[in-house]
């Protein structure tokens, strides 16, 4: 049976029980090891300490400060590696790669080292600070450990790890990221080369090719950084990226599929710096904006943003509960992930690992008495039916689900087991939602539509003769594409008593959609688009893209 490392301490004579005793409650009130604890009370020192550790987890204990590594055992490990999770290679007995730790859980790390340099490697427990000099004396750098702020570091300037040519590459990737205004990067292996592509305003474009053999140590850097397991090719992973990049604070969510040609990686990019978005800034103005402003000040009901992937839900919903923060309403959200840290509002960050699932953030949030609750999504029976509840029993929720139109919500509850007379009772509005790509202010054009194109977007030729629509052209501030940033168009449907009479029968979609059309209840896709392109905001042939499918 192991010892405590306070036992081993005093059998050894460094310290006393009444030094134990005190460490034990400085170690409780301040959240730290015990060796910790004894060596900032100055009971014990770093090497003592370190040595009973080594002790207690049958490891040995090298002092970093004596002797010099061979320049050939440092080159084992990558620089990256070796400086992301805090290690120093140190000699080679019997085919296996002794490397230094400070910290006896990172004996995992010899696992995955394994597998990257391609023999067995064991571990010796060093000082922490002995380590970080070792670090700074072998690899340029004196940040170790594999935390975020190291990271964020080298994301500051070129000037770090002028030795590792893939840091380089890796910050030099993320920041062009950042000034192109792309959403999301993918880095994709296969057919000779590594291809990176950004999306911007919505669409994917090529930035760069890279050789093949730089395809491993990339994507080992990117594991590492997203700290997902570097020895697993073989399943998908997921992981987060917290950066600085000048000065900007940017989350990144990482995840890896196992292809034919090797691991793909997409990372998507939130600058946290970017702010919040308002209701007019996203695309909401006129009546669109009045209708919506009313719909989210009633006291209770459900308002869903409905619409595929990508389509912005999640920032309509921020803009929305941005205008009901005061400190007179109480608001709850349940999110996967948090993307935008808002003062004022109490923000749950899902976790299905330790079942901290929508439904059960849900029912512990109720009993904080909130008067509004956004949850992130609905995706099943007993999600949905818990925020129908709650809008029953007088609470404003707010949540999205994954339907092509507004009409489409209320038949997907259906589907997922809740009855139609809830769903009637319950929903107060449904908003659906795309994004199209703005057209450039600076170099738009100006022309006369054809009737056909008139006609297309559900407008009569004859009441807008006369009147232009506008076409991208090019320029230098939106790199030649005629387009730069995106708005939203919405469909915005009303629960009238039609509305809720039809969806008390159950009827179909098509039934629910045409009594919504008869009744006005429903403020079409196109309409919206049709707008849009009246205003110059965006073209028709963008409105046509993402509404086309939509019948």
């Amino acid at each position: 049976m192991t010892k405590p490392l306070g036992e081993l301490l005093i059998a050894s004579g460094a310290v006393d029980e009444s030094q134990v005793r005190e460490a034990i409650g400085l170690q409780q009130g301040g959240g730290m090891r015990l060796g910790e604890a004894l060596v900032r009370l100055g009971h014990a020192d770093e090497i003592t300490v370190m040595r009973a550790l080594a002790k207690q987890q049958g490891m040995p204990f090298v002092d970093l400060s004596k002797g010099r590594v061979a320049a050939e055992i440092v080159e084992r490990i990558p620089a990256e590696v070796a400086l992301e999770q805090g290690i120093v290679p140190l000699t080679e007995k019997q085919g296996r790669l002794v490397v230094a730790v400070d910290d006896p859980f990172k004996r995992i790390v010899a696992d995955q080292l394994s597998f990257l340099i391609g023999g067995e490697v064991t571990c010796a427990l060093a000082t922490p600070e002995a380590l970080k000099q070792a670090l700074a004396r072998y690899y340029g750098s004196g940040e170790g450990g594999g935390d975020e702020a190291g990271v964020a570091a080298s994301m500051g300037t070129d000037e770090e790890g002028d030795d590792a040519p893939i840091i380089r590459l890796v910050t030099r990737m993320f920041r062009d990221a950042l000034e192109t205004r792309a959403s999301d990067i993918h880095v994709e292996p296969g057919h000779g080369r590594l291809r990176v592509r950004y999306r911007v305003d919505g669409i994917l474009r090529d930035v760069a090719e890279h050789p093949e053999h730089l395809a491993a140590p990339l994507m080992s850097r990117l594991k590492i950084m997203a700290s997902m397991d570097i020895a697993e090719k073989r399943k998908p992973q997921d992981g987060r990226i917290g950066l600085t990049i000048d000065g900007r604070p940017i989350d990144v969510r990482a995840s890896i599929l196992p292809a034919s040609h090797g691991e793909s990686m997409v990372m998507r990019l939130l600058d946290r710096s970017a702010g919040l978005l308002s209701l007019k800034d996203l695309g909401f103005s006129g009546p669109a904006l009045r209708w919506f402003d009313d719909v989210i000040r009633h006291p209770h009901g459900i308002c869903l943003v409905t619409g595929p992937t990508g389509s912005g839900k999640t920032t309509t919903l921020y803009a929305a509960l941005a205008e009901l923060n005061r400190p007179d309403i109480k608001i709850i959200t349940a999110e996967d992930p948090v993307e935008y840290h808002i003062p004022g509002i109490n923000q749950v960050q899902v976790a299905p690992r330790i079942g901290l699932s929508f439904a059960r953030i849900l029912k512990s949030m109720l009993r904080c008495a909130p008067d509004v609750i956004l949850v992130g999504e609905i995706r099943d029976l007993e999600t949905a039916e818990i925020a129908i509840q709650a809008a029953l029993t007088g609470h404003l929720v707010f949540s999205t689900l994954h339907t092509n139109d507004a009409a489409g919500a209320l038949t997907r509850l259906s589907d997922l087991g809740i009855k139609p007379f809830l769903v009637s009772a319950s929903v107060q509005a449904i908003v659906a939602q795309r994004l199209v790509r703005s057209l450039c202010q600076d170099c738009r054009e100006a022309y006369q539509p054809a009737p056909e194109q008139v006609r297309a977007l559900g407008l009569d030729v004859a009441s807008i003769a006369g009147h232009p629509f506008h076409r991208p052209t090019g320029c230098r501030l939106c790199e030649g594409t005629g387009y730069r940033g995106r708005a939203g168009l919405f469909e915005l449907l009303s629960m009238d008593n039609e509305m809720r009479e039809a969806t008390f029968r159950g009827d179909s979609l098509e039934a629910i959609r045409g009594t919504a059309q008869a009744t006005g209840a429903l403020e079409p896709l196109l309409s919206d688009g049709a707008r849009k392109v009246l205003e110059g905001v965006t073209s028709l042939e963008e409105v046509l893209r993402v509404t086309r499918s939509d019948g």
